[in-house]
């Protein structure tokens, strides 16, 4: 049996309500469930939504029921493949610092994190502002210090 050229412990997901984020979120479990790893996904927030949070027009316990759809979705993902599973959620934007990029805070998130994988969703851009992740693969793919995967 040869020794596997990569250990893993903690692969990073970054998920929204796009079809393409659940699919990177079933390949980050299928690859943690091989390396023995566990998965986080971290829900990012859009900048239309924060800016609707930030102005008071949208609930942010609307925005949270919302994104605990998608996180528990991933959870159900995991659960099935007995992976360990945990979420977060993140402001993709921000009115006060120009330096917020949905990409940015996916890397943020790992270096916290320490995480040794990333699984990012490659995304057809689309106007649903519930779809944020498209912004971010790209950006990932360029800075990531850890090996991203894009699908």
């Amino acid at each position: 049996m040869s020794a596997r050229p990569l250990s893993l412990d903690l692969i990073l997901v970054p998920v929204d309500q796009s079809d393409e984020a659940t699919r990177a979120a079933e390949y980050a479990v299928a690859i943690a469930a091989e390396y023995g790893a566990r998965v986080h996904a971290v829900h990012v927030l859009s900048e239309d939504v924060v800016r609707a949070i930030d102005q008071g027009v949208v609930d942010e316990d609307a925005v949270a029921a919302e994104g605990k759809v998608v996180t528990d979705t991933v959870t159900e993902i995991a659960d099935e493949a007995g992976v360990s599973m945990t979420t977060s959620v993140a402001y993709g934007f921000s009115t006060t610092s120009k330096l917020l990029h949905p990409g940015s805070v996916v890397l943020d998130t790992a270096e916290e994190l320490a995480s040794d994988f990333i699984v990012v969703p490659r995304e057809p851009v689309t106007s649903d502002p519930g779809e944020i992740l498209a912004k971010a693969a790209e950006y990932v793919l360029l800075y990531a210090s850890q090996p991203v995967l894009s699908v």
